[in-house]
């Protein structure tokens, strides 16, 4: 295995699109990814209107919009009946895609990877885990990896960047230990199926102790069920019987298809972490992404900030990787760059945790402030605000120069299978 300019440890969406850029910037780069294939259920599947245009600038627009996904143009409340709230709106947004796209998360790494390959520069190691860093002259010089087959081996580099997740680790470093913030909830994934007749909507359920999220996909229904922190145990030892009956508590309109859940082993457990980095790197090596900056699910914002914070760092190191000499003040410029839209998106979060989460699974509250329903009721402009924090963020990334390429189509255009 040849040394490159720039080892990545983790080939999620940071980690491929950090790996796509830099290739097409000319940097020697090396993606290493500890599974064999992209196919896990369940990561994030959101795809944002600010990465959606992102993806138009690279030139891979056309055959996005190929890939099988649905659309999410705004976020309902039901308020009773068949009445809804809508707390956000992406129609509103000036963006060439007003809506959040669900694909499936392999098949946009599968897309990234098939055009990163394209460069000469690139190179993507799958089955390859990382076990540590080699650390000389008080700096990060590389990594030391092991193959599915048992190998091992050291890639040396002028750069390490971390994006292999919450449980990244570069955290065995005692300098890069991240910052915990208190969270009220874990969160439980599971799949229904979807019939004609269902909202396309996002639509979210409150009852108290538990909420749960309605995600239209393609075919199928995607939830996510949310309740208290620590509770996994207990929903598992009560059975898939009373989970099935708790579901159509919570959601009477899919009580007829619960029975879809065979067994506990169906229903996913996320142990939901909310957390960040005081400081994102040292001498060689750089976190971003959830290596850097752990987030709550709510909002689905995790796969967004990840690929702004690669496009960040493709943009403001590929001129020092091609020279050769990248330092701690070159590093420095990223999270400086990304801190503000970070903190912005973790505060709104915790305050969407104090303000909804924390009161419904205590049993005080069965969904929004009464107040801000009405206000978005009789106010409904007002849904632009939270569209525009979760679509598109402060301080949007764009490609850089070196990586657009010529438009291949637009990421709204093609035969995509839309609901």
């Amino acid at each position: 295995m040849a040394d490159p300019t720039c080892v990545i440890i983790g080939g999620g969406p940071a980690g491929m699109t950090l790996g796509l850029l830099l290739a097409r910037a000319g940097v020697q780069v090396s993606v290493l990814e500890r599974h064999g294939d992209f196919l896990r259920d369940f990561r994030g599947d959101t795809v944002h209107p600010s990465t959606q245009r992102l993806i138009d600038e690279l030139g891979l627009g056309r055959r996005f919009a190929e890939l099988p996904h649905s659309r999410l143009h705004q976020v309902d409340w039901p308020v009773g009946g068949d009445q809804t709230v809508v707390l956000a709106d992406f129609h509103r947004l000036r963006e060439p895609h007003p809506y959040i796209t669900m694909v499936p998360q392999w098949d946009l790494l599968n897309l990234l990877a098939e055009e990163a390959r394209q460069e000469p520069s690139f190179t993507l190691r799958m089955d390859t885990e990382v076990t540590g860093f080699i650390h000389e002259a008080g700096r990060v010089q590389g990594v030391r990896y092991r193959t599915q087959d048992g190998t091992t081996g050291e890639l040396r580099a002028t750069l390490t960047v971390a994006c292999d997740g919450r449980w990244s680790i570069a955290h065995t470093d005692e300098r890069m230990r991240p910052r915990e913030f208190p969270v009220p909830m874990d969160a439980w994934w599971f799949r229904l199926p979807r019939t004609p007749w269902d909202a396309a909507a996002l639509t979210p359920h409150a009852a108290p102790g538990r909420i749960a999220v309605v995600i239209p996909r393609a075919g199928y229904l995607q939830i996510a069920y949310l309740a208290a922190k620590g509770t996994d145990a207990r929903l598992r030892a009560a059975g898939i019987e009373q989970f099935r009956q708790d579901v159509a508590a919570i959601m009477p309109e899919l009580a007829d298809r619960v029975d879809a859940l065979a067994s506990m082993d169906d229903v996913k457990h996320l142990d939901v972490r909310l957390n960040r980095l005081r400081r994102w790197h040292t001498d060689g090596l750089l976190c971003i992404g959830d290596a850097a900056h752990a987030m709550s699910p709510v909002g689905g914002v995790g796969i967004n900030l990840a690929v702004q914070d690669a496009v960040a760092a493709a943009t403001l190191l590929a001129a020092p990787l091609r020279r050769g000499t990248v330092t701690p003040a070159d590093l420095a410029t990223v999270r400086a760059r990304r801190l503000l839209p970070t903190i912005a998106v973790q505060t709104l979060q915790r305050l969407m945790h104090r303000a909804l989460i924390t009161p419904t699974l205590a049993g005080r509250r069965a969904g929004p402030p009464k107040l801000v329903l009405a206000l978005l009721r009789r106010f409904p402009r007002l849904s632009f605000a939270p569209a525009y924090l979760i679509g598109v963020g402060l301080r949007s990334e764009h490609a850089p120069p070196f990586a657009r390429r010529g438009s291949r189509g637009l990421a709204g255009a093609g035969t995509g299978r839309t609901p």
